[in-house]
């Protein structure tokens, strides 16, 4: 495995692959990886000849009062697990390489930003976009991997890449989960012993979700309203949104529909925390 840090050194040992006719798979990160990282690498590496795994805490997807600063920082951890999981290259970048002082440019998608996350973070998209944009032109990838936690992420990427006509293919793989229901998230470890355990209401709740939709006739309204009851009867845990929505545009649904998703947000003191389930009605 290669671990490289210059955008100019990871083009070219992508071209250098290309040139073997690999099919280029990139899974882009934050570092912190846990398992739910390592099926990203994977699930790459079965689909792809070439893997890139990136590592890079993003500056411009935090809000001035968010999580940067003391983010987890775990590289010799993470460059094992992307060993360990086979991937070809890891890009390391740092800050300076990845934004110049003079850059003016922001990638930036509207409609499907301007909700759930992106209403609660309003600046949080521009980053991921931006980022990811310039991580898909130094990487040149077929396929790119990203997680169903971060469901509307991954809605705004496909977005992105339809929009501006690049041919990689967006791979939308499943949440992995502690054996408890949790979600797996890098900022689980900032759970004090009280929370994690508060935390589960989160996973409980579209369970909740989940069965209704399978087993009643309550319309989405009716489930989001059952779902929010629930978070909201455990102490210590502010809810930002609990909602059933369309999963290809996340907009509310009038009627009782083949499939849709719930997605919930919460705080557990400093800690925020989201999730999601896919629905399916009966």
């Amino acid at each position: 495995m290669q671990v490289e840090s210059t955008p100019s050194v990871v083009r070219e040992i992508v071209r250098t692959a290309r040139r073997d006719r690999a099919v280029v798979g990139v899974v882009p990160t934050m570092g912190a990886l846990h398992a739910g990282h390592v099926s990203l690498i994977e699930r790459a590496r079965t689909e792809c000849d070439f893997v890139v795994a990136t590592i890079f805490v993003n500056p411009t997807q935090f809000g001035p009062n968010e999580d940067f600063s003391k983010y987890p920082r775990t590289m010799e951890q993470d460059l094992e697990m992307c060993k360990n999981a086979d991937a070809d290259l890891v890009f390391t970048p740092d800050t300076s390489q990845m934004y110049t002082a003079d850059a003016e440019t922001v990638v930036k998608v509207t409609q499907l930003t301007s909700r759930l996350e992106g209403a609660v973070r309003p600046t949080h998209f521009d980053g991921v976009t931006t980022v990811v944009a310039k991580l898909f032109n130094i990487t040149d990838p077929d396929k790119a991997f990203f997680g169903q936690k971060d469901f509307q992420q991954q809605l705004v990427i496909r977005r992105m890449v339809a929009d501006l006509d690049w041919g990689i293919e967006i791979v939308t793989c499943p949440i992995v989960r502690e054996a408890d229901g949790l979600a797996m998230s890098s900022r689980n470890r900032y759970l004090s012993a009280e929370e994690r355990q508060r935390s589960l209401v989160l996973s409980q709740s579209l369970q909740l979700g989940k069965k209704l939709a399978l087993e009643t006739a309550a319309t989405p309204a009716e489930i989001e309203r059952q779902m929010q009851d629930l978070i909201l009867a455990t102490d210590g845990v502010v809810l930002d949104y609990a909602v059933v929505l369309s999963a290809d545009s996340l907009l509310p649904l009038q009627n009782r529909p083949d499939s849709a998703v719930a997605l919930v947000a919460a705080r557990l003191g400093a800690t925020r925390l989201i999730d999601n389930q896919i629905l399916q009605f009966r």
